[in-house]
């Protein structure tokens, strides 16, 4: 299952190659009560056609009706909506709010390979745009965080900046791993049972052999990494516990009714686990709403996934914005 980023280039790209001029939007910084986040993309197509999203409003309708009249910027450039509460009320962004987005010409399709294929192969690109020259760089990097301007560059990011870990290859773990791609969820399978792998056929997610332990030693969680574990054998689902916990992953959680739950936090302190690390696991897993069937327990999963995953973001935003006070790399 493709990203959302992947669909809007991939319709982008298939403009560009047909003839058509477009624009790439990108979201830099919001204010307030913006509907997107930074790193969300538009584009528009020279006559007013347009895939993905920057505000979910009237922005889009905006740009598109500029692009109809050629008067979007003909070079990289810097568009600023809600600045004043007018605007705000013009364009339909909620109280206070206000977005800074970056525009981009875009004339061939070439120039968007390098973002389709880290996206394809699931790495993490970084691209920067020169303001000034229009110069382009790309590198492949580690998740460093937000969009931001430093000088007269624009640093975005295309690829997977969040990973999920499934221990569990069972009809759950299927879904979840359909479901959490359409997230922007680089998805990991890890399920040591022979019949289990067998019958996996989702695709898009990478299956990694061994036992759960070694898996998520293997994979060096960090603060951009969830792991869920959906056997409901101890034997599985806690060795891969007891090595998640002690990790950075900022989601961990496990299938299991809330008794089984308290006999499993049990086990854990018998192992070298600290109270504050056996407490980060979520368990029962997912948001209380109500759900039995395999479907509704992913959504259940997913929603808590979602839930913390913008804790994360808000919390590393902030650190952004607090860091860079005072510095070139200014998002203000």
């Amino acid at each position: 299952m493709q990203s959302s980023d992947q669909e809007v280039l991939q319709r982008a790209s298939d403009w560009l190659q047909q003839g058509y001029a477009a624009h790439l939007f990108t979201v830099i910084q919001t204010w307030g009560s913006a509907p997107r986040l930074p790193g969300a993309i538009l584009v528009v197509r020279e006559d007013g056609h347009l895939v993905g999203s920057v505000s979910g409003g009237c922005i889009e309708d905006d740009l598109a009706d500029k692009a109809r009249h050629q008067a979007l910027p003909e070079q990289a450039a810097i568009m600023e909506y809600g600045v004043n509460q007018a605007e705000a009320q013009r364009f339909g962004i909620p109280c206070g709010g206000q977005i800074k987005i970056f525009c981009e010409p875009l004339s061939h399709a070439a120039q968007l390979v390098p973002m389709l294929q880290s996206l394809a192969q699931r790495r993490l690109l970084k691209r920067s745009v020169n303001l000034q020259s229009g110069e382009v760089q790309h590198q492949y990097v580690l998740p460093e965080g937000q969009p931001y301007l430093e000088d007269d560059w624009f640093h975005s990011y295309f690829g997977p900046q969040w990973r999920l870990l499934i221990i569990g290859a069972n009809q759950l773990g299927s879904i979840l791993a359909a479901m959490a791609q359409a997230l922007d969820f680089h998805v990991m399978i890890c399920d040591p049972r022979e019949e289990m792998r067998a019958e996996w056929h989702v695709e898009g997610a990478d299956w990694l052999p061994g036992m759960p332990d070694d898996v998520v030693l293997e994979i060096r969680p960090d603060l951009h990494t969830a792991i869920v574990a959906v056997t409901h054998d101890p034997k599985l689902d806690d060795m891969a516990l007891l090595e998640a916990l002690k990790s950075q992953a900022f989601y961990i959680g496990a299938l299991g009714a809330a008794k089984n739950q308290e006999k499993r936090k049990q086990r854990l302190r018998s192992f070298d686990l600290s109270e504050q690390e056996v407490n980060r696991l979520h368990g029962p897993v997912g948001l209380r709403i109500g759900s039995r069937t395999p479907a509704e327990i992913a959504v259940s999963i997913l929603a808590e996934l979602i839930q913390q995953r913008a804790q994360v973001q808000q919390a590393g935003l902030a650190q952004t914005v607090s860091s860079q006070t005072g510095k070139t790399r200014n998002v203000a």
